[in-house]
């Protein structure tokens, strides 16, 4: 016989013998099957809880609906600018709201700064005193007058105001700052800095023109 070969006992019949396994062998196959199992169904409950996770955080999202706040231009004006030497008692009027579009979201207004650009240049700011908080779907108007100490113009800056005032338009730059957190419930967020540019055109008298009063400011955050 080769040395290679195995050799096979057969029965008398000469039929191949069946090797019977051990019992180890048994007990080693039933734990392999068992830990399998075990896995598959930790993976599935976990994959499951995934998925439920996915399905409520999806549906919280499209309940809540976060907007940013809008902000509006309603009224501006600098009623001195009808005047030639209106320098000395120039006074600066504005109107802005502040609009809470969220259903279910309230925001903090914890700081709030309102300032006034003239060819990119500040020529007044003033600050809210006194935070709030604005319930959803609800408007804030936000309004005061610049002068005095406020109203930063000089004599070379009121002579550019006139000029622009003699073709027919000023234009200027309103600009909202503020300190914001969001409230869902019990919860608030950390602090997001908004910023709302608002250009804004004036005619001869002063008052803003229609093509600019009521427009919608673009917001963003930092």
């Amino acid at each position: 016989m080769n040395s290679n070969q195995i050799p096979i006992h057969t029965n008398p019949a000469g039929r191949p013998i069946k090797r019977h396994h051990t019992a180890r062998y048994y007990v080693h196959r039933v734990h392999e099957s068992l830990s399998t199992r075990l896995s598959k169904l930790v993976c599935s409950i976990f994959l499951t809880l995934l998925l439920i996770m996915g399905i409520i955080t999806f549906i919280l999202w499209l309940s809540l609906r976060p907007h940013r706040p809008r902000i509006h231009l309603r009224e501006f004006s600098i009623p001195a600018l009808a005047q030639q030497n209106g320098f000395e008692n120039a006074q600066l009027i504005f109107n802005v709201t502040a609009r809470n579009a969220n259903q279910n979201i309230g925001i903090y207004y914890d700081a709030m700064q309102i300032t006034v650009y003239y060819e990119d240049r500040s020529i007044g700011s003033t600050s809210l005193l006194h935070p709030f908080f604005q319930e959803p779907k609800n408007t804030t108007v936000l309004f005061g007058t610049l002068s005095g100490a406020t109203l930063t113009v000089t004599s070379e800056r009121w002579s550019a105001l006139l000029a622009d005032r003699s073709r027919g338009t000023v234009i200027f730059r309103l600009e909202v700052t503020a300190s914001i957190r969001f409230k869902v419930s019990t919860w608030s967020s950390k602090h997001h800095k908004l910023h709302a540019k608002c250009p804004v055109g004036v005619g001869p008298d002063g008052l803003i023109l229609a093509s600019y009063k009521d427009k919608r400011c673009p917001v963003y955050f930092t």
